[in-house]
């Protein structure tokens, strides 16, 4: 009887680096025995970009109060519910019993994705992206593929950085667009968002990482199911603890939300971004149901018998309906059982058609109920808070501030380079005349800033009175 040869997962051109590494001392009889994943996800939690992230919004300015989540503490979400993914897809998928996703590249993709995100979020980007656009452009997924290869300083020389130099199969793992950014926009209009892709800059690099993923196999579209578990993690992780963050600060409330279900205008904002998500057509009473169902139980139960010829019965219900909306602000029990019986519910959505040709591209697949009810819920916390007034002001504002110290910095009249750091105007000299280079050296540091070190370099630079000392080193 002939037998199938199983294809590995993983493979030893997917541990291969750009640079092998170097061997180091170590103490007499200490023996690593670690994987090259492992190895990889301990370089990047020691990492500095790591560490910024806790410096970095995710919904609301952690200033206004210690529950908000940050970038980090977002990202070490994403991990926890893409380490159940894998976990849960090594249990049930017979395919990944034999050959199981390695849990440690599930969780260094899910708490690296985040890295490339400047100060302000996606405004910060949309300036960054302004300044750059017929320099090679500025995007967040591009910029993280660009700090674990080339910025951070762990392995490599000037001369030939090479960031945390990670496993190819790593940096598959945060490689979420298979698609070169151009060098230049020759569009007459400015575009409305950054495209999605990696840098002109990173190209060899990616045909690389390819290569060692794909072992001479041919694939129309690239990216890995490690990187397909991360991106779903994330959008589970956006659904639910972002609209949390919202019920805790009072921003929003069931009611509210049940109010908006019934609002045409509202579903008719929401409804294309919902289909474009879920990739197919969908109603806006689909999107609608999903809000009713999610958040009328609070309604539902206390309008049970309720007696209308009696005023006074009705004023209590109204009463008891109020009170059980708030609940969501104040109990955090009950905020915690939400979330969870949310992303329990989306985690049983989840499966995976495997390819037994290149195991590496098997796709991961979500029930399309799940998916609507995803994306509806991320579309809710993006339209309620996002676009609402209080954080349209902070992330205009981000974008004048991310803008300004690009172009201050940018400034060859006024000698700007000189406000850079030792180490960064070093680097800035050394390119000489390369223009494209000096300018990514530019977005490089200011795409690197926490929000609170811009806000500070920006005052230094536009406020008399600010407060803070001139001379205090940058």
């Amino acid at each position: 009887m002939k037998t199938t040869k199983i294809i590995a997962l993983y493979g030893v051109n997917d541990e291969r680096r750009e640079q092998p590494l170097q061997p180091k001392a170590v103490p007499e009889n200490y023996k690593d025995a670690r994987s090259a994943y492992r190895r990889d996800y301990a370089r990047l939690i020691h990492s500095p970009a790591f560490r910024r992230l806790q410096g970095k919004t995710q919904l609301f300015p952690g200033v206004e109060s210690d529950f908000f989540r940050n970038r980090l503490t977002h990202s070490m979400e994403v991990a926890q519910i893409a380490e159940g993914i894998a976990l849960q897809l090594n249990a049930d998928d017979p395919n990944f019993r034999k050959n199981k996703i390695d849990l440690d590249l599930v969780q260094l993709a899910a708490l690296a994705h985040d890295l490339g995100h400047p100060p302000f979020g996606h405004n910060g980007e949309y300036a960054l992206d302004e300044c750059m656009r017929n320099f090679g452009g500025f995007e967040g997924n591009a910029q993280t593929l660009r700090i674990l290869s080339r910025l951070e300083k762990r392995d490599g020389s000037k001369g030939t950085p090479v960031g945390l130099n990670l496993t190819y199969r790593s940096l598959a793992a945060v490689l979420k667009y298979d698609n070169k950014i151009p060098r230049t926009d020759n569009k007459k209009k400015p575009r409305k968002k950054p495209v999605k892709g990696y840098y002109a800059s990173e190209a060899s690099l990616v045909e690389g990482i390819k290569a060692a993923v794909l072992q001479g196999h041919k694939a129309k579209e690239f990216k890995v199911l490690e990187c397909q578990i991360m991106d779903l993690a994330d959008d589970i992780a956006y659904s639910t603890y972002d609209l949390e963050d919202a019920f805790k600060a009072g921003f929003l409330t069931p009611l509210e939300v049940l109010r908006l279900a019934n609002s045409p205008d509202f579903l008719k904002t929401v409804t294309p971004k919902v289909e474009e998500g879920v990739g197919e057509e969908v109603s806006p009473a689909e999107v609608r149901n999903v809000y009713i169902e999610t958040f009328g139980s609070v309604v539902q139960d206390k309008l049970r018998n309720v007696d209308l010829s009696e005023p006074l019965d009705m004023i209590s219900r109204i009463s008891e309906i109020f009170s059980a909306s708030k609940a969501l602000e104040c109990d955090g029990r009950l905020r915690a059982s939400f979330t969870s019986q949310l992303v329990a519910e989306f985690m049983a959505g989840i499966s995976a058609e495997y390819n037994a040709q290149i195991p590496a591209l098997s796709e991961i697949k979500l029930k399309r109920e799940t998916r609507v009810k995803i994306e509806a819920l991320k579309h809710l916390a993006f339209e309620t808070q996002i676009m609402s007034p209080r954080l349209k002001l902070v992330e205009y504002r981000g974008r004048d501030i991310v803008k300004g110290i690009f172009q201050a910095i940018d400034s060859e009249e006024r000698g700007g380079h000189l406000l850079l750091p030792d180490e960064w105007r070093e680097q800035y000299l050394s390119l000489k005349e390369d223009k494209v280079s000096r300018k990514r050296l530019i977005c490089d540091f200011v795409a690197g800033m926490t929000d609170r070190y811009a806000v500070e370099f920006y005052s230094r630079l536009s406020s008399v009175d600010s407060g803070l000392s001139f001379f205090k080193p940058m």
